[in-house]
């Protein structure tokens, strides 16, 4: 059976113009070569699998090569290309620095730099993974990488370059690789495929090419992966997505669909559909905040470039972007950053995820609320209620005639506490009244008039505090606030209280300028440091501590005539 080779071995770069999606790269070290501007030390930086090593050795080659093209490439022809395509060439030497990190392997390495090579014009050193390399394997190499002997090169490639010793990176010419772009990597599987003559859909490409998330080794070897388990059949995008268990673009453009028309019965089924079959909760919920930034993104010309997605996806992205606002792609992406940061601590994860798609399909119902205008007829119809702050109670019809049962049952439908609010509340010579919540509307009409005095301004604080959730609320208004002529100010000792004050306040304003008849109340704050009681801490210091509590102490000790030992 012959041996297979993947491809990522089989179709590797082996000349510049072959590295695909680093042209910033091939470029510079071609103008170095052709100008004799070559450094003696490069530090290739990037993600894994973006052609790092394989521009190294494309270097080490081409600068060897004893019949260089008019375009700054090896010929392929002489003694050196051909030894170097047999790996048997002693001017190239690679050390792993993940498995060869002491201080004695670079020590052996320095040795053999002071050797010339026996072929060619430089001596090749190329180190993988140099970040791996210990602090005396640097400190020990520092001296050799600045002045090397003419003959010799070093090529440092690394992952993670934020781990490199400044006093190394100093000493480099740094080269920063790019992961790849979507386009760069589903063209170059076309053409691979096209050489081993395998039928695939390009649709499949541009899927493989997503996954690998700009590392073409990974897409090449995901590509290899999809083409065994084909099994000689064409390479379709749904086999794809089934072997590499893709969460699949249409289901975030099914969801969004169905929140944006606020069908909760479709999100709840598209969400159980997604779970039975198999995918993470989770990742759907970053899914599905990446899908509402690429909406926002494909909105305007400008940031279309920004998505890396196929042509006919884009088109998608840009037709369903055309259907929705900025400020609900905003609040959606709010909402979806609070539910993938609370997942975690979630005890029903997916009833948290649940719980978080159906705010999103109502969101455009809070939006137009928020979008009525700001003049009194409207401020007329928002409501104060004891209940929430946040909702509206529904309009209910109250029949003068109806039964003492009948109003028991409406009160609790609309959340009244009794039936006596209702008879309040419905007047006598209407046959029927629409029943709301008090209106914040002049406090001449039908409102409990107050003297602005402090008495009075705590009562009616100790009134909208029973009406409160939050504990943090009810200790901000058990304080008395400094009263003003046109307002209060409440002092608070922290920074939790300053953002609870800011999210009541204006329900608080609201509820007094209707007590007290003022058309205008300002509620302001001020931050007030409290002195922080130093407690006994030393054995003296706690028995002073409880004299000073009970002097009684002392005549104890005087009558047993006990002596005090600190």
């Amino acid at each position: 059976m012959e041996k297979f080779v993947v491809s990522a071995r089989k179709y590797r770069p082996v000349t510049f113009d072959t590295v695909v999606g680093q042209d910033h790269i091939t470029t510079t070290l071609k103008n170095a070569i052709r100008t004799h501007h070559l450094a003696q030390a490069f530090l290739f930086c990037g993600p894994r699998g973006v052609g790092k090593t394989t521009c190294a050795r494309i270097l080490a080659k081409t600068i060897n090569c004893l019949n260089l093209s008019d375009e700054i490439e090896p010929c392929n022809a002489c003694q050196s290309c051909k030894s170097f395509d047999q790996s048997t060439s002693f001017n190239i030497h690679e050390l792993d620095a993940a498995s060869n990190n002491s201080v004695d392997d670079i020590r052996n390495l320095i040795d053999q730099v002071r050797f010339p090579p026996q072929q060619g014009k430089y001596s090749v050193y190329i180190i993988d993974e140099v970040h791996m390399l210990s602090q005396a394997a640097f400190n020990a190499f520092l001296k050799t990488l600045e002045e090397p002997p003419k003959h010799a090169i070093f090529i440092l490639a690394t992952t993670e370059k934020h781990k490199i010793l400044p006093t190394i990176l100093s000493r480099c010419q740094i080269f920063d690789f790019n992961r790849i772009q979507l386009s760069d990597i589903a063209q170059h599987l076309a053409k691979i495929a096209q050489k081993e003559h395998i039928e695939v859909e390009l649709a499949a490409l541009d899927v493989i090419a997503q996954k690998a998330e700009g590392g073409l080794r990974d897409a090449l070897s995901m590509f290899d992966l999809n083409v065994t388990f084909a099994g000689g059949r064409p390479l379709t995008r749904a086999a794809v997505l089934e072997n590499l268990h893709i969460l699949d673009y249409d289901y975030f453009f099914r969801m969004t669909e169905a929140l944006r028309s606020g069908s909760t019965t479709q999100v709840l089924l598209i969400f159980d559909e997604i779970l039975a079959k198999g995918f993470d909760a989770h990742q759907f919920v970053i899914g599905l905040n990446e899908h509402m930034r690429n909406l926002l993104v494909a909105q305007q010309p400008e940031t279309k470039r920004l998505l890396e997605v196929s042509p006919s996806v884009l088109a998608k992205y840009e037709e369903q972007a055309r259907l929705l606002s900025p400020d609900y792609l905003l609040s959606s992406l709010s909402v979806g950053q609070n539910l993938d940061q609370q997942f975690k601590i979630a005890k029903n994860q997916r009833l948290h995820v649940e719980i978080g798609l159906l705010k999103l399909a109502h969101i455009h119902q809070v939006l137009s609320l928020a979008s009525l205008p700001n003049n009194p007829e409207v401020e007329k119809k928002k409501i104060v209620d004891s209940q929430s702050t946040q909702g509206k109670l529904p309009q209910t019809t109250i029949p003068e005639t109806a039964t003492p049962a009948r109003k028991t049952s409406l009160a609790k439908s609309i959340g009244l506490k009794s039936t006596l609010d209702i008879d309040q509340v419905a007047a006598p010579t209407a046959p029927a009244v629409h029943m709301t919540a008090p209106e914040q509307s002049d406090p001449a009409v039908g409102s409990e008039t107050l003297p602005w005095t402090l008495v009075q301004v705590e009562k009616a604080l100790t009134q909208f505090s029973a009406q409160c959730q939050l504990e943090t609320e009810k200790v901000i208004l058990t304080k008395t606030p400094k009263l003003e002529a046109d307002g209060l100010v409440f002092q608070l000792t922290n920074e939790v209280q300053s953002g609870v004050f800011d999210e009541m306040k204006q329900a608080l304003g609201a509820f007094l300028r209707q007590k007290f008849g003022k058309s205008e109340i300002l509620l302001t704050k001020e931050m007030v440091v409290q002195d922080a009681i130093r407690k006994p801490y030393t054995a003296q210091e706690k028995f002073e501590a409880m004299r000073q509590k009970n002097p009684t102490i002392d005549l104890l000790r005087e009558a047993m005539h006990l002596e005090l030992l600190f």
